[in-house]
């Protein structure tokens, strides 16, 4: 019995960590802009508002509970959904910013970023394409 409650343990957690999916964080093919991890993440939060040729970065984001927005969130934002939503809430209250564009499915964040010079988002990397270039996979 002490066996198959340890087998099942090792079993959902298998699956727990086989659920996340592979994020990448992708630009319109012709950016020639690289970004660190730290400004990726301040890109998302407002923080950074050029790329180092100096355009103006464009990022946009998966509508809420999607699984792409939720393991960006906890990997490369370190915060959780709820306190984003609060991050997002506090600066829209004080005239800091306004919460980024959200776009509903992948196809349509790659469509957007393809299409979009200065663009930058995030999909499941499995649904990237030719159109857009992968700045970085987490």
């Amino acid at each position: 019995m002490k066996l198959l409650k340890t087998l099942s343990l090792s079993l959902l957690l298998s699956m727990s960590t086989a659920a996340s999916a592979e994020v990448a964080v992708i630009v319109n093919s012709a950016n020639g802009n690289s970004l660190s991890d730290s400004d990726i993440s301040r890109a998302f939060l407002g923080k950074l508002k050029t790329f180092a040729d100096g355009q103006t970065i464009n990022a946009v984001n998966s509508k809420a509970g999607n699984q792409a927005r939720g393991e960006f969130e906890k990997l490369v934002l370190k915060k959780s959904s709820a306190q984003v939503k609060a991050y997002w809430s506090k600066r829209l209250f004080t005239g800091k910013g306004k919460p980024l564009k959200e776009l509903a499915s992948d196809a349509d964040i790659i469509s957007f970023v393809a299409s979009t010079p200065n663009a930058i988002g995030y999909v499941d990397a499995s649904s990237v394409d030719g159109s857009v270039k992968v700045l970085k996979r987490f």
